[in-house]
């Protein structure tokens, strides 16, 4: 094996093959991290995808320089898993690599200057900036370019540098940097030879002068005798500012105490009491023996239960069995900020064995929870999409909690795939179980248990018995004609508002849509405020004062005047989540009204700090955005409210009506979850469209038979599969130039009714890019992976054109 398929973290296709060097042989395998030479003198930590003896025919092989690893750090099944994602989601395995590994485990070389070995210095020809460099090189030997930026200006470095590599006075050198360190804390003691040389009148004695010394010396001795097994943190003894780091040098000099440093996980584990969970109801019970009766016959599960009906039970339930049978537990959710109560479940029942995994960690935290998976130190992960790449050792059991959340396929992250669907072939790889749970699955998931590719297990009542909330449409249209609306609000809502909150209860109302109002027009000349970076107009944000684009984040100062005719009469048109939340605190004054969306999220701890609030009753009404959906399970809320549920629907997608009702029935599951007598009202102008009226109904084998009827007649997912090809640039017409020649190289390949477009994206330009796209409808079955082929091939061809090179282009599989 002299040859290794390597992957380096580049937006690249494919690995790169590099020759092992003989000495490497005995010891390389796959899956371990190698440094390789690249581009140059750039040196990059790579993966070992493959190893062979087939020598490359057109050029000669650079050698691996040298072992990270001494034992894989990626298991077979994660390579298989990898290689699958880029076949079927036809991205770069760089890019998987770039996503799935934290910085610090994928070393980059950085540049480095040194003094060229037995030079002598002609000090009087170097201007002032080559002297400071030269100096701090005869300091510190090696310096890198951020360091440098420290005395010399930014401007001036590269002149510098070319200047004495000119002068043959410095050269460049490759050096790696390990970048993750492991956290150490300071602990103390009191010295034990001194204890049993000296007598400890003595010593106290020799302290008399130096009272301060004396009294540090004997909080130590106390804390010491009192605890012997607890180690005692140095920062501790400074905490109340009696004491000072002198005080402690000085006991350290005379060799009386010592400070010694012991690694800590940065994540701080969960060390309380531990829980048993309760026992499950007969319904529940059935369930799972349901679930145990799929996985011995090699069957995913789909766990369709309504809300509140106790599916967290019945995962708990499964994460023990799987725990007892020496298994391991991934826990996928859509977001980890809005699983605060699940978690907390899981922390009292298995403390330290369970471990986090998201966004909100910083590169070193990742780091520790990659090790203690690798060392099979963390039984239960609790994660999000990006947890499917931790090194899993013995993976037994996959639950994606909130299956149909958008959120497990956002565009703005690449690679483009779909956590969820990963996740059932990650399981295949392990021979693990996989559960797919939610109130409201999505229809391909829903379609595919019934054509049983997967078990389909419903749970029709919630936990004990408690009734499902009532639904009621209220008519807008009628409301206004009779003059019975005051705002936004009818008064039948107010009303009913009014009468949850006299009853010492709590109402939520959602309203999807971020900001103030959608635009500020000028009522004179009709301007309204467009971003100068996208097609969109900008949105008001009434309390930061401040026009906003949610597509680049591009901010700027609500205009007191027209800028185009002066005119001061600028309205505000559409309504916003904050809008919607100025009026329930108007209508209802001397409640507490509390806000919950991303931008009133921002800062840390803000949904500890309202989850905290709605648990001790002291808020009223929680208005906010699709985030109150999801993961809120409190007694008091009885009442959700839908001010504009019209809004919800009429949005250029195919999935818009799908959306809807899980967004709908997603928040309605908030509601009356302990009294049973949750109630849900829907404004609408509309109250006769279908969607409505099966909501209402609750029938829920009426509304997905619906929605795959409209599929159907329309050849949308789950009967095709869909690409999306986007094609980017900053001038228009290339970018439109490229896209009717991609368009032209599908269509030599596929039939004409498989290729839509190229058209304009539904907002043709964001943050400067100009953005086109392709939809490829293709059939089900053998026949996709014949015409996939033929998209990998055309996308290939494109590729070839040396003057598209520099259009963005974005693929998105099931689409």
């Amino acid at each position: 094996m002299q040859y290794a398929q390597i992957i380096l973290p580049l937006n690249l296709k494919g690995s790169f093959t590099y020759k092992v060097p003989d000495e490497l042989i005995p010891d390389i395998q796959l899956g371990m991290r190698v440094l390789v030479p690249f581009g140059g003198k750039k040196i990059y930590t790579g993966i070992v995808f493959d190893l062979h003896d087939n020598a490359p025919e057109n050029f000669v092989a650079k050698e691996v320089i040298s072992l990270l690893d001494d034992s894989p750090i990626m298991p077979p099944e994660q390579i298989d898993f990898w290689n699958w994602l880029s076949e079927y989601y036809l991205c770069g395995l760089g890019e998987i690599y770039r996503f799935a590994f934290p910085s610090s485990l994928k070393l980059e070389s950085e540049t480095y200057l040194k003094l060229k070995p037995n030079i002598q210095v002609d000090f009087e020809n170097l201007d002032v900036n080559e002297m400071y460099l030269i100096q701090a090189l005869e300091v510190r030997q090696l310096i890198n370019l951020t360091d440098i930026e420290a005395f010399i200006a930014k401007k001036d470095i590269i002149k510098t540098i070319n200047s004495l590599i000119d002068l043959q006075y410095i050269e460049i050198d490759e050096k790696i940097a390990e970048k993750y360190r492991a956290k150490e804390v300071a602990y103390v003691k009191i010295n034990e030879e001194v204890l049993s040389n000296q007598n400890l009148t003595e010593i106290l004695l020799k302290l008399n002068k130096a009272p301060k010394q004396k009294d540090l010396f004997l909080l130590i001795l106390e804390m010491q005798t009192e605890k012997p097994d607890v180690p005692i943190k140095k920062a501790v003894l400074f905490e109340d500012g009696f004491f000072g780091s002198s005080h402690f040098k000085s006991l350290a000099d005379k060799n009386l105490v010592e400070e010694y440093y012991m690694q800590k996980d940065r994540i701080e584990s969960y060390e309380g009491e531990i829980e048993e969970i309760e026992e499950l109801s007969e319904e529940q019970k059935s369930a799972k023996l349901e679930i145990d009766e799929a996985f011995e016959e090699n069957k995913n599960v789909l766990l369709h239960g309504v809300t509140s009906s106790g599916k967290t039970h019945i995962y708990l339930e499964k994460i023990e069995e799987c725990i007892s049978n020496g298994k391991n537990v991934l826990f996928l959710l859509p977001e980890i900020a809005l699983t605060k109560q699940i978690t907390q479940r899981l922390e009292k029942k298995y403390g330290r064995h369970l471990g986090f995994y998201h966004q909100k960690l910083t590169d070193f935290e990742r780091v520790e929870v990659w090790r203690r998976i690798k060392q099979n130190d963390i039984k239960i992960l609790v994660g999000t999409k990006n947890a499917l790449f931790l090194p899993y050792q013995n993976l037994g059991l996959i639950i994606v909690d909130e299956e149909h959340d958008s959120a497990y396929r956002p565009r703005e992250i690449t690679p483009h795939f779909n956590a969820k669907d990963s996740a059932l072939i990650l399981g295949g790889f392990y021979g693990a179980g996989v559960i797919l749970g939610s109130a409201t699955p999505s229809v391909e998931s829903y379609f595919r248990a019934r054509k049983d590719k997967m078990k389909y297990i419903f749970l029709n009542e919630r936990f004990g018995n408690v009734k499902l909330p009532e639904y009621e449409l209220i008519n807008l249209k009628e409301a206004q004609d009779s003059k019975k609306v005051s705002g936004n609000f009818s008064l039948r809502l107010i009303e009913e508002i009014k009468k949850t909150i006299d009853e010492k209860n709590q109402a939520i109302i959602l309203h999807n849509r971020r900001g103030y109002s959608n635009v500020l027009e000028c009522e004179s000349c009709g301007y309204v405020n467009y971003c100068s970076n996208c097609d969109v107009v900008m949105t008001y944000h009434k309390a930061a004062n401040e026009m906003k684009c949610h597509y680049c984040g591009q901010r700027a100062s609500r205009p007191r005047t027209c800028p185009k005719c002066h005119s001061e009469n600028l309205n505000e048109k559409g309504v916003g989540v904050e809008q919607i939340h100025e009026e329930v605190s108007k209508l209802f004054p001397d409640k507490e009204v509390d806000r919950m969306d991303v931008d009133s999220m921002r800062k840390k701890f803000a949904y500890e700090k309202l989850y905290e609030k709605i648990e001790d009753r002291e808020t009223d009404i929680v208005v906010g955005t699709q985030m109150i959906s999801k993961g809120l399970d409190f007694d008091h809320i009885e009442l959700v409210a839908i001010p504009k549920a019209d809004s919800l629907l009429y949005v250029q997608d195919f999935r818009a009506e799908e959306r809807a009702y899980q967004l709908i029935t997603q928040v309605s599951g908030r509601a009356g979850r302990v009294s049973g007598n949750g109630k849900i009202l829907i404004q609408t102008f509309n109250p006769d469209h279908s969607v409505f009226q099966l909501i209402k109904m609750n029938n829920i084998p009426k509304i997905y038979k619906y929605f795959l009827t409209e599929r159907q007649k329309f050849h949308y997912p789950p009967f095709t599969k869909l690409i999306m090809i986007e094609l980017k640039h900053r001038r228009v017409d290339k970018v439109n130039r490229a896209s009717q020649f991609l368009g032209s190289i599908l269509r030599k390949y596929l039939p004409e009714e498989c290729v839509l477009g190229p058209e304009k994206s539904q907002i043709a330009r964001i943050n400067n890019f100009y953005q086109f796209q392709i939809l490829l409808k293709l059939p089900r079955g053998k026949n996709y992976e014949k015409f996939k082929a033929m998209v990998l091939l055309s996308l290939n061809e494109f590729d070839e054109i040396t003057a598209y090179q520099s259009i963005k282009k974005d693929v998105f599989v099931d689409f």
